[in-house]
């Protein structure tokens, strides 16, 4: 029990009360439709997620501050209980607020996870989800698509959906009493459709749905229902309500796949819900105490002793604020809508963008540590190119990029746009940038395990944006610089969205190649050739830097060793590649750098045909594949191996003229180096020194 992480106990007619202490390291509790009772512990606090609904616990005003909505879950679900207040409700699931045939569908956007529930504000409906996605390496309760979902005249509707591994619950509560149409609404989005024939195709979501605790479709599958993937379909089902509340109730029973499309995915998903009544009903759905006779006669009063001043005050808000709402209409008709921060919160959680909080500053903009409100630790980057872009196609890359998710990808938290201002956010990562921790220019001392696992973990990433995101990315800046390292040392791949972000003139095959000197792949630096194998030689590169501890170049060094490429090919000519190995690692695995080397190699081969594909990469890291393939010294690098002949030729005179100084001090031919002196270039047979580069 001193291991147990998680402890899943829900249903199981348990009754007394909770223990008074529980085990540290026991991160989440379901104990949810038992019969326990009594004070909650003092143990419970905001870091734990604890599912106690449908108990009949003892709560005190502190309970509730914790846990806020709880007093209207417990069982009876006591809240507006005989005093109704509301007579329908629609439910947006897992995103965000929107209106689709002249329904409002409420927002439910909260970050759920394995035991869990949330009450609006108003008491009007409420959520809960338990389960745990155990062999899931990035557990998520929302699924996004960007298909656009058919058989729907609201394809909006369809974006995004809730899920949950085992059990998740919808309630409305402080209902009218009386029969009720419920529906529901569905789309399977995490599969492709069978017609496509791929191994992703076969998976299936299958669930049961039940209605006030009645089973009402057992088995459900969703593509079947619908007749294929990413088709929307509506059940509906009539109910009745006699306490004041409903209760959905979608449940996995172990059936369908669960390791399509990775690991560890299933339970039931659900695009939305509405609900509403069969009957005229007698309620108003206003919060108790709202006196209509009050409200109206207030405005009345406020309207004849400042009529004027509101006029004054509307126009001037109305000309202040119109960019502002022209904003809002814009992410209200993007779905998913990402996260949006305001100017005014990033500049407050930056300190105005403090020179003290400055993280760094790249090509793209400036990067500062930030504190958001709510105490969270952000990173905030300006973006300082202006993007060509309108206004909702940047948030619609951005609402793109923030469902691209991955361990090994830096999290986009949301963006900010107000006027010419573009800010993303991102989750802030302890340990800063892996050229920092290679170079020498933090405290961090990598061994070579961490560093194994950090070319390994940095090729999954890539191998995800190449290959499994929607839509698929070419980082087209991958250095060490833009790899950060949490506090596990686990690498994250950054800025990989925001060749999205610019205008046209920075994509595929451009005049504006953007980059980094060092990484560029020659086919792009020459030609502006933009294909996912320019990432792979980038990563070639950085994989020698990983190895090596230095970067890809260094004017400090000897002159074979500046270019850290050429020196890698000089050495593995002489059989001296261990040689390359960063001499501050005491201990390494030569297989393992050998291993590493080779892929270097090949992934920096000039014809960008020769170069493997990242998840052939990543096999050849884990060893799971032999790291083979026809390695020959590239072009590039042959091609570039001569002496500059007029610098030889300058040197050469420059040599003679210092030799004969003493005898003639007038040699028209002399190179002064001394400060402020131009030197004079010795004359040149222009045609031999045609004939030579011809020939070469």
């Amino acid at each position: 029990m001193k291991s147990l992480t998680y402890l899943f106990l829900g249903n199981n007619s348990l009754s007394g009360t909770l223990p008074s202490q529980k085990s540290k390291i026991l991160k989440s509790i379901d104990v949810s439709y038992n019969q326990l009772s009594g004070n909650l512990p003092s143990w419970i606090d905001s870091s734990l997620q604890l599912n106690v609904v449908a108990n009949n616990f003892t709560l005190n005003s502190s309970d509730i501050r914790l846990l806020p909505g709880l007093q209207c879950l417990q069982r009876g679900f006591p809240c507006n209980r005989n005093a109704p207040r509301y007579a329908n409700f629609a439910i947006k699931c897992g995103g965000l607020q929107m209106t689709a045939d002249g329904i409002v569908f409420e927002a439910e956007n909260n970050s759920l996870g394995t035991a869990t529930f949330n009450v609006t504000s108003t008491q009007k409906w409420a959520v809960s989800s338990v389960g745990l996605y155990e062999d899931r390496e990035n557990p998520m309760y929302v699924q996004n698509t960007f298909a656009q979902v058919k058989s729907t005249n609201t394809p909006g509707l369809f974006l995004t959906s809730r899920t949950s591994p085992v059990s998740l619950r919808y309630y409305g509560l402080g209902l009218e009493n009386g029969l009720y149409t419920v529906n529901l609404f569905f789309a399977e989005t995490a599969y492709p459709d069978r017609i496509t024939r791929s191994w992703k195709s076969l998976g299936r979501c299958v669930f049961d749905i039940y209605i006030q605790g009645g089973l009402q479709v057992k088995d459900f599958d969703i593509s079947k229902e619908a007749g294929g993937a990413e088709r929307a379909i509506t059940r509906r089902f009539v109910t009745n309500v006699t306490d004041n509340h409903l209760e959905i109730h979608l449940l996995w029973a172990g059936k369908g796949t669960c390791c399509v499309p990775e690991l560890g995915y299933y339970g039931p998903s659900i695009s939305a819900i509405s609900v509403v009544p069969d009957f005229k009903p007698t309620v108003s759905g206003l919060p108790p105490g709202t006196s209509k006779k009050k409200t109206a006669l207030l405005v009345g009063i406020v309207v004849a002793v400042g009529a004027v001043a509101l006029v004054l005050i509307y126009l001037t808000i109305h000309f202040m604020r119109r960019k502002e709402y022209n904003d809002e209409e814009v992410l209200l008709a993007i779905g998913p809508r990402p996260n949006t921060f305001s100017y005014a919160e990033l500049r407050a959680a930056t300190d105005d963008f403090s020179p003290s909080n400055k993280l760094g500053e790249g090509g793209y903009g400036a990067v500062y540590k930030g504190t958001l409100s709510d105490e969270t630790v952000v990173a905030v980057k300006q973006l300082s190119v202006a993007s060509q872009q309108g206004k909702s196609q940047f948030i619609a890359e951005v609402a793109t990029i923030s469902a691209v998710q991955h361990r090994n990808l830096v999290k986009l938290r949301g963006c900010c746009i107000e006027g010419k201002r573009h800010l993303l956010v991102y989750e802030y990562l302890e340990n800063k940038s892996l050229d920092q921790a290679l170079f020498g220019r933090s405290d961090l001392r990598l061994d070579w395990p961490t560093r194994y696992n950090i070319c390994l973990a940095t090729a999954r990433g890539l191998a995800y944006l190449h290959e499994e995101s929607r839509p698929r990315i070419v980082h087209r800046d991958v250095k060490a610089s833009n790899i950060l390292l949490d506090a596990e040392l686990c690498p994250k791949i950054s800025d990989f969205g925001l060749a999205k972000l610019y205008d046209d003139e920075k994509r595929h095959i451009s005049t504006r190649v953007a980059g980094t000197i060092g990484y560029l792949a020659p086919e792009y630096a020459m030609r502006g050739h933009l294909t996912e194998k320019a990432d792979i030689f980038a990563f070639g590169i950085v994989a020698l830097e990983i190895l090596s501890g230095r970067p890809n170049s260094d004017n400090s060094l000897e002159d074979d060793k500046i270019y850290l490429l050429e020196w890698s090919w000089a050495l593995h000519e002489n059989n001296q590649i261990l040689d390359l190995v960063d001499p501050n690692l005491v201990e390494f695995d030569e297989n393992e750098a050998l291993r590493v080397v080779r892929i270097a190699l090949l992934c920096t081969q000039g014809s960008p045909s020769m170069r493997p594909p990242v998840s052939r990469v990543v096999a050849m890291l884990a060893g799971d594949i032999e790291a083979s393939g026809v390695i020959t010294k590239p072009s590039y690098l042959t091609d570039w191996d001569f002496r500059d002949l007029t610098r030889s030729l300058v040197t050469k005179d420059a040599q003679t003229s210092t030799s004969s100084e003493n005898k003639d001090n007038h040699n028209q031919n002399r190179i002064s180096s001394g400060p402020g002196v131009a030197p004079s270039l010795c004359p040149v047979n222009v045609s031999e020194f045609s004939e030579i580069i011809e020939r070469r």
